[in-house]
């Protein structure tokens, strides 16, 4: 509202008589005051310059994952293997795990450790020795879960194919079957001192074998992952064949470990996850990587974890050959891809891939730019034997 000045209003109040000659000068006072509160003009500004578009952001780098730490160059599924994976970049290390008599997990690749530890030359348990049959498949041999761990404590690994990896066979008799536990402390300990999160990629083996004897993966699993600061917050990816398990720790995690992935472990196409064989359903692998089987997947897991030629087959002489819509299906369902395994010798790599020598001889640069090729194609990450060698593909790729 427009008020008066001062001084007019005084200047009213005492000459009231003379009020007709004063209103009379109202209009032009009150123009005056409003001219001079009126707002300067507008000052000419340049025009804002337009913004940037942001960049778009990195693709995130494939995962190098330690298959069974650095068992290309030390005996697998030993504290020595996975501290070797680290030390060579490895972004992961997968631990197999399988459970003791008195329910400890324990990491090796199988059950059955007749051919990974020296249990086979120690008379005080030549009676331990088994035929049984795991998922369908008869094994003869020596259990981990007709072990208790102390007694598993007193046994040596060995390497599991030194037909193949000759120079790890010195390391034979030196080292402990490791405990989860044991990994998870390692783990840790490692990324305080190379300053990097190292994730860990635990597979679950057997889980319907286990659970049948009453000894079940799933509870220890959870139990572990939760008792530990470090596998509480870094990231953790559980693979597993089955599925039935899968979807039972995915409730049991429920919402309360977010860094915690679930994992679709596939075999070869005409393969059946064990527990859907034992409830006969005829389903096989090759129905899980249908596009509507990829859908079914991504409601109780994160990724996918095909057997490599899955991902990209062989040709007829041996070769690479042309990528499958794997990789392009399991990223239209969300699931990350990872494949196995990748391996340096000349006997696990593509023709035209291969060095001079037999099957033993190891071939860097082959298994390079095979893992080259199947980063080319899309996938996530790679299971390897060797980490250094998948590191260098994934760091040189496109270089």
């Amino acid at each position: 509202m427009f008020r008066l000045p001062a001084d007019f209003r005084r200047l009213r109040a005492c000459a009231r008589p003379r009020l007709p000659r004063l209103a009379a000068l109202l209009p032009a006072l009150a123009a005056a005051v409003l001219a001079g509160c009126a707002a300067p003009p507008p000052v000419a500004t340049a025009p804002a310059p337009a913004a940037s578009p942001a960049p778009a952001p990195a693709a995130p780098r494939a995962l190098v994952i330690g298959h069974r730490g650095a068992s290309a160059l030390r005996p697998e599924h030993t504290l020595a293997s996975y501290a070797r994976a680290i030390e060579d970049g490895a972004d992961a290390i997968e631990p197999d795990l399988v459970t003791t008599r008195d329910g400890v997990l324990v990491a090796r690749h199988e059950n059955e450790i007749g051919g990974t530890t020296n249990v086979s030359t120690l008379p005080q348990f030549a009676g331990r020795k088994r035929i049984k049959v795991i998922d369908g498949e008869r094994l003869d041999g020596w259990f981990t879960e007709d072990f208790t761990l102390a007694e598993l404590k007193t046994l040596r690994a060995r390497e599991r194919i030194p037909q193949l990896r000759r120079a790890n066979t010195q390391y034979n008799d030196q080292f402990e079957i490791p405990t989860l536990d044991e990994i998870i402390d390692m783990v840790a300990s490692a990324s305080r001192r190379s300053g990097r999160v190292i994730a860990l990629y635990p597979e679950t083996k057997h889980p319907s074998y286990f659970r049948g004897i009453g000894l079940p993966l799933e509870e220890k699993l959870v139990a572990t992952l939760r008792a530990h600061a470090y596998t509480r917050s870094a990231p953790v990816y559980v693979q597993s064949f089955e599925s039935g398990n899968l979807r039972e720790l995915r409730q049991r995690l429920g919402a309360g470990m977010p860094n915690v992935k679930l994992v679709q472990l596939m075999g070869g196409a005409r393969g059946r996850p064990a527990d859907w064989r034992l409830a006969g359903d005829t389903r096989t692998y090759a129905d899980m990587m249908t596009p509507i089987g990829l859908r079914e997947v991504a409601s109780y897991a994160g990724g996918i974890a095909p057997e490599k030629s899955s991902v990209v087959p062989r040709d007829a002489g041996g070769g690479l050959g042309a990528p499958t819509a794997l990789v392009r299906n399991a990223h239209a369902a969300g699931l990350l891809v990872h494949p196995y395994t990748f391996r340096p010798e000349n006997s696990f790599l593509p023709r035209g891939l291969r060095t001079g020598g037999d099957d033993a001889t190891r071939s860097p640069d082959g298994m390079v730019r095979e893992v080259q090729a199947f980063l080319a194609a899309g996938v996530d990450g790679v299971f390897t034997d060797d980490p250094a060698l998948g590191r260098r593909a994934v760091d040189t790729l496109g270089r």
